[in-house]
C-alpha cells in the first residue's frame, strides 16, 4: 500500500486533473454553455473533500482496508467525471 502522504498526492493530482480539462474545454468552446463544466468543477471539489476527509479519519480499524476503499473510491469517482467531461 502506499503512503498516505501519495494517496493525498493522488487524489490531488487526479482530480486537479479534472478540474484543468474542464477550464481547458471552457477556453475551447467560448460559445458554448459552461454550466456543465462549471457543475462538474463543484463535483470534483466536492469529491475531493470528501476523499480528504475520509483519508485523515482517525476512528477507523484496520487502515489498509480503509485506503484501498478510499483509492477505490477515487477511481471511480474520477472514471465518472471523465465521462461528463466526454459528454461535454
Amino acid at each position: 500500500m502506499a503512503s498516505i502522504k501519495n494517496l493525498k498526492k493522488d487524489i490531488n493530482y487526479v482530480l486537479g486533473d479534472i478540474i484543468e480539462e474542464c477550464y481547458t474545454w471552457e477556453i475551447l468552446n467560448s460559445k458554448a454553455d459552461k454550466k456543465g463544466a462549471e457543475a462538474i468543477i463543484d463535483e470534483a471539489i466536492e469529491a475531493f473533500d470528501s476523499l480528504i476527509e475520509k483519508l485523515n479519519a482517525k476512528n477507523v480499524e484496520n487502515y489498509k482496508a480503509h485506503f484501498k476503499s478510499v483509492n477505490k473510491e477515487l477511481e471511480e469517482t474520477a472514471g465518472k467525471l471523465i465521462e461528463k467531461i466526454n459528454k461535454l
